[in-house]
């Protein structure tokens, strides 16, 4: 008789049959006489969709909403099909008894085998092996502690329901969301999910306080002082300064030029400073050990690598070459009796990280310490460390996440490190200037890092010496008003969305559901980059350089949710409802089946207020149809006589209310020919039935209708130049004639009776009109002065930037160079003392 291992992964398969010895390869599978061993490729199996209950319900309609199933069906997953047959045969053999789960120790491995499990309809017992090293004595030390069938129930249970409810709301509000948002129109899916919708909220939040914000003037008074050894640099404290609601507000801001001015008058009114001074030596304890989130984020900080990639470099570095821990882990503890592997894993360490494991051996420095070892802290998995294996020829990139977390690995064992740190108060009259310096004087683990005691981030100050009187004095050297202005806080990265989907529990205000948060936030370690790339993917958020930006569309679903009133699927509250419930259920305090009728009720709940009818509300655009201003729901803008009606949705297109304006002002009224256009914008971006964007210009016919006017046809280059139009100028490039168009001035050559169409530029460019003039310039030197006013679609602020011609005829912005920012501390390093001359 035989026992069937399934992993997760075919390299993990083979990892296990090396480590059990003697299994021979057998197509997909590896066996011998006592086991077979085989895997899933990740998920195989997934919950049937609407269509596979009722062929129906493949049209998305709101009259068939809600969908809940009185019972959840399977089916294999098409592109895996082939591997769950195989999985099926062999737990359907009569010479296989037992059944060893040895899927990825946690929740979303334990859901990968037992919807395998259950939809190939076995019966046989199972043990589950649960791995956190995958190096040969790691897998043999879980098969000495195999956990039993009932052990795993009710993490199992937990799967199942954290699958089901996922779906009942994805399902249903994404397909009610889409129907109310766009309509019928082809290619637009308003994705709604538990965890990447309040993730989005995260973001959207964000971007609200930046466009609400307003910049303040705030002075700083710097003075130079000198002293006997050299000069030093001092900053104003404000000494009404007291800590309040005002979170811009600083103990070295001036709000009023006027105060400044005058401590400035007194500076100069006086030649010197009464000083004093404390020092005192602070200590900085090593960090902590990674879990995934913490590797990700500072692996974006230091390398700009997106979390998904370094999920996948981790993943590599434990699988293939069996040089880390399971990463998928949310602990930066290890267990307290780890002690023992801690030192062996020191103890393999080769190159420049071999010298710095030396020192922790010798110094006897692995010793229990709550910090590293912590059991309490330990939950499916511990924190992320190097394993002894022997290391290997790897890629760059995965040098770099090995070498990131070896040293951590080594540096959280040494002795703290510690500062020297000096507070020096200049006072004239009743004004402090303030003055720091830090000194690092015994590096500890920052010289795992390259850090010493010479360290050119120190900032020493001139000492005060006897020579300075006593009380000592310095002189007042200069002094000088620094203007600067308040900063919007910054747009999320990558790094700090991660810290953000981490600390979410933070943004709940009640306590049970923070606190379930507080061990899982928004998402899993394993799943928050996935996050993250389906915000991408479903066009909710673009990467701009390394920040985060949500677009029109994701303005548009959290609009459109707050105007049915369930915000509840844009804030963390949800998912920290259903972290505490899953995680009763994992401790068999709450009943599963409980907690999906709680989801159903609330999915149905959700599809009644997707449904209920919307009323109007108005907004600040006036129309040009009846002088009123013009009202808004979900789907429409509407002028209040009914004449003038806009969908925000128009060929894929999210019309903003910016360009409502824009079609407003240009509007004409009154009788028109049945031909002609009262108003035009554009060009702007479009989206065909196949997914493909293109430009057009948006117009509104003679009807009050709003259509798509296409400026290329399927000609050459698809402009249609009027016989009888008159050129506006002569090419300089090519000779041939430039015409004003109604959304572009396009050069055309005739060459043999052809006419090409070589350069145009739109006449309107976000928002911004163009001249004949800039286009002139445009041919004759590749690129236009600076233009300034252009309206970014994303955040509505104006910025400038020159048009320049590139070598396909396209238009393409070039920015000017950014003024370098100040720092927002005012303080330099000090001067050193001049060096003593020679004697000799």
């Amino acid at each position: 008789m035989k026992t069937l291992i399934i992993a997760e992964k075919p390299s993990v398969a083979a990892d296990i049959s090396r480590a059990l010895g003697r299994l021979s390869k057998n197509g997909d599978y590896y066996e011998n006489d006592e086991y077979i061993v085989s895997s899933a490729v990740g998920h195989l199996v997934e919950l049937a969709m609407p269509e596979d209950y009722d062929k129906k319900l493949g049209f998305w309609r709101l009259a068939d909403l809600p969908i809940v199933p009185d019972t959840f069906k399977l089916k294999p997953i098409d592109k895996t099909k082939k591997r769950f047959q195989e999985l099926k045969r062999l737990l359907a053999r009569k010479d296989v008894t037992k059944v060893i789960n040895a899927c990825d120790a946690g929740r979303e491995g334990e859901l990968i085998f037992s919807y395998t499990y259950k939809l190939a309809k076995s019966k046989k017992p199972v043990e589950r092996l649960w791995m956190s090293s995958m190096t040969l004595s790691g897998i043999r030390e879980a098969f000495a502690h195999l956990r039993s069938s009932e052990e795993m129930h009710n993490l199992a249970d937990a799967a199942r329901c954290r699958s089901e409810a996922d779906w009942l709301i994805g399902i249903n509000c994404t397909r009610g969301a889409t129907k109310r948002m766009f309509g019928s129109r082809a290619g637009n899916v308003a994705g709604v999910g538990r965890v990447q919708t309040p993730t989005l909220g995260v973001t959207m939040e964000r971007e609200r306080q930046i466009r609400a914000f307003v910049p303040r003037t705030y002075f700083r008074v710097v003075a130079d002082f000198g002293v006997s050894a050299g000069t030093y640099e001092g900053t104003l404290q404000r000494p009404d300064y007291k800590k309040g609601d005002d979170n811009q507000d600083r103990v070295d801001r001036i709000w009023e030029k006027a105060q400044a001015d005058a401590v400035a008058a007194a500076l100069s009114a006086h030649t010197q400073a009464t000083v004093e001074e404390e020092k005192k030596r602070s200590t900085q304890a090593p960090p902590r050990l990674y879990d995934l989130t913490t590797l990700q984020r500072e692996a974006n900080n230091r390398f700009g690598y997106p979390a998904r990639r370094t999920l996948q470099i981790a993943q590599a570095l434990y699988e293939r070459h069996k040089m880390i821990t399971y990463p998928r882990t949310d602990s930066k503890a290890l267990p307290e009796d780890t002690l023992p592997t801690c030192r062996e894993v020191l103890g393999s360490m080769q190159g420049d990280l071999a010298g710095h494991a030396a020192p922790v051996l010798e110094n006897g420095w692995v010793k229990p310490n709550r910090r590293i070892f912590n059991n309490a802290q330990v939950s499916d998995h511990f924190a992320i460390i190097p394993t002894p294996e022997n290391p290997k020829k790897l890629g760059e990139d995965e040098a770099k996440i090995f070498d990131m977390i070896a040293r951590r690995f080594i540096a959280v064992f040494y002795p703290s490190a510690q500062f020297d740190v000096t507070t020096r108060l200049s006072r004239v009259e009743a004004h402090t200037f303030k003055t720091e310096g830090r000194v690092l004087v015994a590096p500890g683990y920052l010289s795992v890092y390259g850090r010493h005691t010479d360290d050119e981030n120190g900032a020493t100050l001139p000492a005060v010496g006897p020579e300075d009187g006593t009380p000592a004095v310095a002189a007042i050297k200069d002094h000088r008003i620094d203007q600067e202005e308040t900063r919007p806080p910054p747009r999320y990265t990558e790094a700090t969305l991660l810290s953000a989907m981490e600390g979410a529990g933070k943004l709940v205000d009640d306590e049970e559901l923070a606190e379930a948060m507080k061990e899982k936030g928004l998402g899993t370690p394993a799943t928050r980059a996935q996050v993250i790339e389906r915000l991408i993917g479903e066009k909710y958020i673009e990467r701009e350089r390394r920040e985060l930006v949500p677009t029109a569309k994701a303005e548009r679903l959290f609009e459109f949710l707050s105007r049915i009133k369930a915000e509840a699927l844009t804030r963390p509250d949800l998912t920290g409802e259903w972290e505490y419930k899953l995680r009763k259920i994992e401790h068999g305090e709450l009943d599963g089946d409980d907690f999906i009728h709680e989801i159903a009720t609330l999915a149905k709940d959700l599809i009644e207020r997707i449904k209920a009818p919307e009323p109007d509300t108005p907004t600040d655009v006036v129309c040009p149809t009846d002088g009123k201003t013009m009202v808004e729901n979900s789907t429409r803008y509407a002028s209040q006589d009914g004449v003038f009606i806009v969908y925000k949705t128009i060929g894929g297109h999210l019309l903003t209310l910016d360009e409502l304006k824009l079609l407003c002002a240009d509007f004409k009224t009154g009788e028109i020919g049945a031909d002609e256009v009262r108003a035009r914008i554009g060009p702007v971006k479009f989206v065909s039935k196949r997914g493909k964007a293109y430009d057009a210009c948006l117009i509104v016919n003679a009807e009050h209708k709003v259509r798509i006017e296409f400026d290329r046809s399927e000609g050459e280059n698809g402009i249609q130049i009027p016989a009888d139009a008159v050129p506006v100028g002569v090419c300089p490039k090519t000779g041939g004639s430039i015409f004003e168009m109604p959304v572009a001035w396009v050069v055309r050559v005739m060459e043999k009776e052809k006419e090409t169409h070589p350069y145009r530029l739109s006449r309107r460019i976000l928002a911004k009109e163009t001249t004949l003039a800039n286009f002139l310039q445009l041919l004759t030197d590749g690129k236009t002065e600076l233009i300034k006013g252009f309206i970014s679609n994303r955040t509505k602020r104006p910025f400038d930037a020159f048009l320049v011609l590139r070598k396909d005829g396209n238009v393409k912005f070039e920015f000017p160079p950014r003024p370098p920012r100040k720092k927002a501390a005012t303080r330099k390093k000090a001067k050193k003392p001049p060096a003593k001359a020679d004697a000799s």
